[in-house]
């Protein structure tokens, strides 16, 4: 026999199967039925919930169909009214599942797209799957960061920053996003770029050191030095931003997101077959880039400088550069030595030239070759920087002390003994045009009153440094005792 059912029970069961609601609630219902004003729908409540037709067809949104028997998701504005029924909105149960999902993106960290709507003081309002969002211009992209209405009307990437439910707060970042984005791209870069690897890009920008190439994902650098084969004084004068180049990768570095690129290995470098197009000899024409103390550089060919040392200027004496050559002088010169693996070429001026009268130096000796020293500024293929030449003749006694013959003045280091250090004086070459005035005596091989020559007396003046009037008497020799 069935136990009896009292109201007690009836009213348990009944408060057990009825959901209580109350406002902000989210519930899952059916639709019973669609009048002209509203819809009504079934939550499982003591009453029906109402929906009110203003609810599908909201301005600037597509209207809502709701047939009966759909399952709907609605928000509780009201859990009753005057009539019994629950308030509910379509609207915002479904604003409020938009933002619980937006809360899931941020904290994933993904990117997703904004629409653009306005501009306003403080940055730029956005459409976030039907949210209000707000931009800031501190996070707009950095090329965008001076022209915010340019994004207006557009759809961008960006990375929610912050999800506020209760304040209606929704923040998000376009700088976040590229940067994530671009470093992915980066990773996915450095796997497949390799040493050796010809890459095509844009120039994003120039500084005084090089230009940096947007190669998509990451910049590689372009030192001015790779540049050209050329001396190049300003990056502006190669390239601009926003020109599309092909370039080598000549250096990698992982750990510090570094390429390295070069530009003028795209051609082949001039210094390959330098010794085969300037042998020695060989009369050329080249144009005066640069003077300096100790001679002047010449660009004889693309990418190719040499070096005229001052002592090749003329067979005259010269005591500055800028006395026989100016910057931007053309010149014929004669090759005296080029170098290809020191990437230098040495050049004379007066081996072209006839000697005048008493004119110094010796007739051109193959393989000569002026060192510039570490003082330099560098250039192409040469360094800047080599010793002045130091050629200076010296004063020389005759035999008879009273009568000194006149030479030109000198340094006081102008000495044979000194010669020997003369930074002029280049190891492996022929410097006798430097250091002949050494060897030139006045009077040399002339007998003198005595017999003796000039040499001798000017051996004997040299000795002990005493003057000529209080040097001890020498012994005589057998014939003048007898004598």
């Amino acid at each position: 026999m069935e136990a009896e059912i009292t109201m007690e029970d009836l009213l348990r069961s009944e408060e057990h199967f009825i959901r209580a609601l109350t406002h902000g609630d989210i519930v899952d219902g059916k639709v019973v039925r669609v009048d002209p004003d509203e819809v009504l729908v079934d939550i499982g409540a003591k009453s029906e919930g109402v929906i009110s037709n203003r609810e599908l067809a909201a301005r600037g949104e597509q209207p809502v169909a709701l047939n009966p028997g759909d399952e709907v998701k609605v928000y509780v504005i009201q859990p009753e009214n005057e009539n019994g029924n629950v308030v509910l909105s379509l609207r915002k149960a479904r604003a409020e599942g938009i933002w619980q999902k937006a809360a899931e993106k941020e904290e994933a960290g993904e990117i997703i797209d904004a629409e653009v709507r306005e501009q306003n003081k403080g940055g730029l309002i956005v459409n976030i799957m039907g949210l209000r969002g707000f931009l800031p211009s501190s996070q707009v992209a950095r090329q965008f960061s001076g022209n915010l209405m340019e994004l207006v009307g557009t759809k961008i990437p960006v990375k929610i920053l912050e999800v506020n439910r209760k304040r209606n707060r929704l923040i998000v970042s376009q700088r976040a996003a590229q940067d994530e984005d671009r470093a992915r791209q980066r990773e996915e870069l450095f796997e497949k770029l390799e040493v050796g690897d010809v890459v095509k890009g844009k120039v994003s920008g120039l500084t005084s050191y090089g230009a940096f190439v947007n190669l998509g994902g990451a910049d590689g650098l372009i030192h001015i030095s790779e540049l050209s084969w050329d001396r190049i004084n300003n990056v502006s004068d190669m390239l601009a931003v926003g020109d599309e180049v092909e370039v080598k990768v000549i250096k990698l570095d992982p750990e510090l997101s570094r390429i390295s690129l070069s530009l003028r290995q795209m051609s082949a470098d001039p210094w390959d077959t330098i010794e085969d197009r300037f042998p020695p000899a060989q009369a050329i024409t080249g144009v005066v880039t640069k003077t300096k103390k100790y001679g002047a550089f010449l660009q004889i060919a693309d990418g190719v400088e040499g070096l005229l040392h001052i002592s090749e200027l003329s067979w005259d004496h010269v005591e500055r550069t800028e006395d026989v050559l100016k910057v931007g002088d053309e010149v014929t010169v004669m090759v005296l030595n080029a170098d290809k693996v020191r990437r230098r070429i040495s050049l004379s001026l007066r081996q072209l030239q006839s000697r005048g009268p008493g004119a110094g130096g010796e007739e051109f000796y193959p393989g000569a070759d002026y060192e510039p020293d570490a003082e330099g500024d560098g250039a192409a293929g040469v360094r800047d920087e080599a010793p002045e030449a130091a050629a200076a003749p010296v004063a020389v006694a005759s035999s008879d002390t009273a009568d000194t013959v006149e030479a030109p003045e000198v340094p006081a280091s102008a000495d044979v003994a000194d010669a020997a250090d003369d930074p002029g004086v280049v190891a492996g070459a022929d410097n006798s045009h430097k250091t002949e005035a050494l060897d030139v005596v006045a009077g040399a091989g002339k007998p003198d009153k005595d017999g003796a020559t000039a040499d001798a007396a000017a051996e004997e003046s040299k000795a002990g440094d005493v003057p000529p009037g209080e040097r001890e008497p020498v012994a005589a020799t057998e014939d003048e005792t007898e004598s």
